[in-house]
């Protein structure tokens, strides 16, 4: 019962951890309660019509193709003569929502919108088609809705396809787009005899919004170099050339339209997006129409990159903006307010107007800015007791108004030029603010987990010292009354930090954070006799031996956090785990098995030095993987029969599951054959896929609880799956990694024997792992145990890292799940992905469980060791955070740490998961009784 309270206390401070990160980190970045601003002259254009391109590359568009002639012939006549052009700046996430809020709304979007999707508003937010007059919408279900929930009113219409035409078995995406202009053409003509109608559309400040989603899934089913995705450009060309004719007649050739087409993220060669690569955040930007303008020639090219030369465009100018520029933009050229939540600041090299035009648009445009930071700081204000709060300096309330005085009064003068620099400096001062006041709680919400996360630590260690070290003692008199005190010190600690957090009207989140570090820190103090009884005890300690491991558990953890960075890392530490036997003596006792353990970490050495990213797929790989895990299988059920004798349901079991394999294997192969001839997703590999997946969890709970029986039938089973999920050489990886394990089990139980322990082990294929365990045979921790727990999290690592499913965003390939599912659904995909990331872990934490069993130690002693690393790993990557430097450098440590979480929390549900994986069988006609350890 002890044990299980730990196991609760400690599943919840872990994920009071893990979820701390995002409160630090990732808080929404808007705020509400602004004033709209509007250029108070009259805006250039009467309508705008937005044109996104889904997935589409600036180097895609821009690029001539190989015989010297552009792709978008369209275009590329209005970048050389009538309109302006250039690279739009993405942010990471590079996905499909958080692009377009940037486009539409002008900031960049709060991550925790990926818990949702990317479909749903996890906070309210405004955006130019909620400022606009009427905005009309065509293209996917899964843009469209987000922008008409998020508007005030019912202005914004949306007109979409039905989901299930995003399927990227489609035997022709770009039939999206076709759609796309279609309806927008029928809606033009419809509209000539409904005045209703006919009246909202010659009504000002109204916006059309074409999202072309049919480059996106192209790129995805076929990858951006391809000739239907090249040939997608085209018809989106063509397209948006023919519909810009169709207004122009429908307006009268009234010449007050704005065009802006541009796109929401770019993708890589290997078809995905979602990173930081620069084929992922350059996206095409190209405005035409009224307000803006016409083609200038460049005169000095204050670009370095050299992509004028490779695209052909050293004569026109190029004016480069960040993703969130293009909503004002937007707002000035139709003369809508700014929407208040944006950041952008307005590209006035786009606009053609007057210099007083543009010295009102980005006057507003920086009073805008300022509301956000006013309201940013008074929130600020109203929750920090007054002689703790720190205003942001260069913005105080009278800098302020000097500020608004002052370029108000250079407008009203004529020094148009003079106040626009004076406006962009304001922009400046008011982006830096908002930042302040946005990471203002950081570091004392940082400091608390910091806190919190050293306590608990501590106390594990304790906890592992008290049970093992033989450190015991019953209580004395003196120490009830010291814990006492102790009980009442500590909670008046909290009452202050409780009472601290209610003065400053601070969240509930923040009660949590602050107080977990009081109960913690307590339960260390309460230990103190424990620490007491360590240190007395250290002159009899073999010092030398303990300061070797500790050096060794140092120099390990830290080679496990640079790996986290530089992957070939991994290989450097599995080369050494290899000498392991060789250094230990094992050799010399066991070759057949230390020459198994050294060949299987070779081997998989390997694939931490293989490319994450750019891969095409190769179903030959998949073949190969299940060619090796029949061996694998046959080679351990012939070892084990001179041992144990199969019975005869175990062996019709295992040879069903290698039919399986041999089935999925085929079901792979026959899918991509068939998706390649574009016939899509066969329904019968479909429903075998499906019900491999279902059957993974139920299989190996039919047979037998002998280890590596059991073992075997899990691993197959989880083969049989990943098989399914795999597209090129990480196909390989789980028989290779299970090899590995099977190698580290046999090593185990040979490094026990040598040491003597209970008289030999019994061979592990007569080990049971639903027998009762005998209390007399389970000992104590020692310092070797230090070395298991070790190995496991070094496994651990590479089961996340090896073949590279979460060493880089970009190595998940929609393809992967092609054998379940062709139509895009984010969920299901996402769901199916990080299964596929869980079964090499899955594996491990097996192994794990019977190494447990095997060296007759119980699960709960050598786990909490492997909380301890894990613990130190988190906390080293916690510490690497730092607010400085690029968003992308922040957010890798970030990731690092979340990833060492979450690796943690699974850590102890799959404990739990696995010993019933393991130990339960499905039985009929007799019962066992089951005990857990």
């Amino acid at each position: 019962m002890k044990m299980m309270i730990f196991f609760i206390v400690g599943l919840i401070v872990h994920v009071v951890f893990f979820l701390s990160i995002f409160d630090i980190y990732f808080t929404s970045p808007l705020v509400h309660g602004m004033t709209p601003q509007h250029v108070p002259l009259a805006p250039p254009a009467k309508r705008l019509v937005l044109f996104v391109a889904d997935g589409l590359r600036a180097d895609s568009l821009f690029k001539p193709d190989d015989n010297g002639t552009g792709r978008a012939p369209y275009l590329r006549s209005v970048i050389e003569e009538s309109g302006t052009w250039g690279v739009s700046h993405t942010r990471v996430p590079t996905e499909s929502r958080p692009g377009h809020v940037a486009l539409i709304a002008g900031f960049y979007e709060d991550v925790s919108a990926v818990a949702k999707g990317w479909k749903e508003n996890p906070v309210e937010f405004d955006s130019v088609f909620n400022e606009s007059r009427h905005t009309w919408c065509w293209g996917s279900p899964d843009i469209l809705p987000m922008f008409a929930k998020g508007a005030t009113g019912d202005h914004v219409h949306t007109y979409t396809y039905p989901p299930e035409r995003e399927d990227f078995a489609s035997t022709d995406a770009s039939r999206l787009d076709t759609w796309v202009f279609d309806e927008v053409k029928d809606f033009l003509n419809v509209a000539k005899s409904n005045e209703t109608l006919l009246n909202m559309l010659h009504e000002e400040q109204n916006v059309f919004f074409l999202h072309l989603l049919g480059i996106d899934t192209n790129g995805h089913a076929h990858r951006p170099m391809s000739k239907e995705y090249l040939e997608n450009i085209g018809l989106v060309d063509s397209g948006v050339a023919e519909f810009v004719s169709v207004m122009d007649d429908f307006y009268g050739h009234d010449g007050k339209t704005a065009y802006i087409f541009t796109s929401d993220h770019g993708m890589t060669n290997w078809g995905s997006h979602g990173a930081g690569h620069p084929s992922e955040t350059l996206t095409p930007l190209v405005a035409w129409g009224a307000g803006v303008q016409t083609a200038q020639r460049e005169g000095s090219h204050k670009y370095d990159d050299n992509y004028l030369k490779e695209w052909g465009l050293e004569t026109s100018m190029r004016v480069d903006v960040n993703q969130a520029d293009i909503a004002p933009l937007m707002s000035s050229l139709i003369g809508v307010p700014f929407p208040v939540n944006s950041v952008g600041v307005l590209p006035l090299n786009y606009l053609n107007n007057s210099q007083h035009f543009k010295a009102e648009s980005i006057y507003a445009n920086a009073i805008q800015i300022l509301e956000q930071f006013r309201v940013k700081m008074a929130q600020k204000k109203e929750t920090t007791i007054s002689f703790l709060f720190t205003p942001y300096q260069p913005l105080s309330d009278s800098k302020q108004m000097d500020f608004m005085r002052n370029a108000r009064n250079l407008i009203q003068k004529g020094q148009f030029d003079e106040a626009i620099r004076y406006c962009e400096d304001l922009i400046v001062q008011a982006m830096e603010g908002l930042s302040y006041y946005h990471t203002y709680d950081r570091l004392f919400l940082g400091s608390s987990v910091v806190l919190g996360f050293i306590g608990w630590t501590s106390y594990v260690v304790l906890f592992i010292l008290k049970t093992h070290a033989s450190l015991r003692k019953p209580p004395t008199n003196m120490h009830m009354v010291t814990e006492r005190s102790l009980g009442q010190m500590f909670l008046c600690i909290g009452l202050l930090v409780a009472l601290f957090l209610m003065v400053q009207s601070s969240p509930w989140t923040y009660y949590i954070y602050c107080l977990l570090p009081v109960p913690v820190w307590f339960s260390v103090m309460r230990e103190f006799e424990t620490l007491a009884s360590l240190v007395r005890s250290v002159p009899s300690l073999p010092l030398s031996k303990c300061f070797g491991y500790f050096l060794l558990v140092t120099f390990g953890i830290e080679l496990l956090v640079v790996s986290f960075f530089y992957r070939a890392m991994l290989t450097l530490g599995l080369v050494v785990l290899a000498l392991w036997p060789m250094v230990s003596g094992l050799y010399t006792k066991a070759k057949f098995r230390s020459l198994s353990w050294m060949l299987s970490c070779l081997f998989l050495a390997v694939f931490p030095l293989l490319p994450v990213v750019g891969r095409e797929p190769d179903v030959n790989y998949v073949i190969c993987a299940g060619v090796l895990t029949l061996f694998n299988s046959s080679s351990y059920l012939w070892s084990s029969w001179s041992c144990s004798p199969l019975i005869r349901r175990d062996r019709q079991l295992f040879i069903c599951q290698m039919m399986q394999v041999v089935l999925c294997a085929y079901i792979l192969t026959s899918t991509h054959s068939s998706l390649q001839l574009k016939q899509g997703l066969p329904l019968f590999n479909q429903l075998v896929s499906w019900l491999t997946l279902v059957s993974s969890f139920l299989i190996p709970l039919l047979s037998s609880t002998r280890l590596f029986r059991r073992l075997l039938s899990i691993l197959m089973s989880l083969v049989c799956v990943y098989l399914l999920l795999s597209t090129g050489y990480e196909a390989l990886f789980p028989p290779v990694l299970s090899w590995l394990m099977f190698a580290w089990i046999n090593i185990e139980q040979e490094t026990m024997n040598t040491q003597g322990s209970s008289n030999r082990t019994e061979h592990c294929v007569n080990t049971d792992f639903a027998e009762n365990i005998d209390i007399t045979k389970i000992r104590q921790l020692r310092l070797d145990d230090i070395r298991r727990s070790y190995f496991f999290v070094f496994f651990i690592i590479i089961a996340f890292f090896g073949c590279g499913n979460i060493a880089s965003i970009n190595s998940f390939d929609p393809a992967s799940v092609y054998c379940f599912l062709t139509v895009f659904n984010p969920f299901i995909m996402g769901g199916m992905l990080m299964w596929k990331v869980l079964i090499p872990f899955v594996i491990v934490m097996c192994t794990f469980e019977s190494i447990q069993v095997s060296t007759q130690l119980s699960s709960r002693s050598l786990f909490l060791v492997v909380l301890v690393i894990s613990d130190l790993m988190a906390l080293h990557f916690f510490f690497l955070v730092k607010d400085h430097g690029s968003w992308l450098d922040i957010g890798t440590s970030i990731s690092h740490y979340v990833i060492v979480m979450s690796m943690t929390i699974f850590l102890m549900l799959l404990s739990v998961m696995t010993h019933f994986l393991t130990s339960k069988r499905i039985l009929i006609g007799r019962k066992r009784k089951m005990h857990f350890r």
